[in-house]
């Protein structure tokens, strides 16, 4: 028994090896947003914890913590907002390929 695999009828083999590697982007760049997501969660946890030392020691050494942990919680948050940025950019993409498919029948 042998599979069946679906082709789409593109007129334009561009159009469809562009949407096929926009696909596979997208599913990357989601599986690495999901990455970063706890990332930031754990970031800005520590953070959190690290700004309750600071308000309650009143060591400079807290206050370095703090603001250490606060600059890796905004990395995170950062890279997380170009990587939302890229997949909405992606996602454009990948529904303009789509209307450039021509209709079937």
């Amino acid at each position: 028994m042998s599979k069946q695999i679906a082709v789409w009828p593109f007129g334009d083999r561009h159009v469809e090896r562009r949407l096929r590697r926009t696909v596979e982007t997208l599913s990357r760049l989601r599986v690495e947003l999901t990455i970063v997501d706890e990332q930031l969660a754990h970031f800005a946890d520590d953070a959190s914890d690290k700004e309750i030392r600071a308000l309650v020691s009143e060591t400079a050494l807290a206050s370095f913590e703090h603001r250490d942990a606060e600059r890796s919680r905004a990395a995170v948050a950062s890279q997380r907002q170009h990587l939302v940025g890229q997949i909405a950019d992606l996602e454009r993409l990948q529904n303009n390929l789509l209307d450039r498919i021509p209709p079937r029948g």
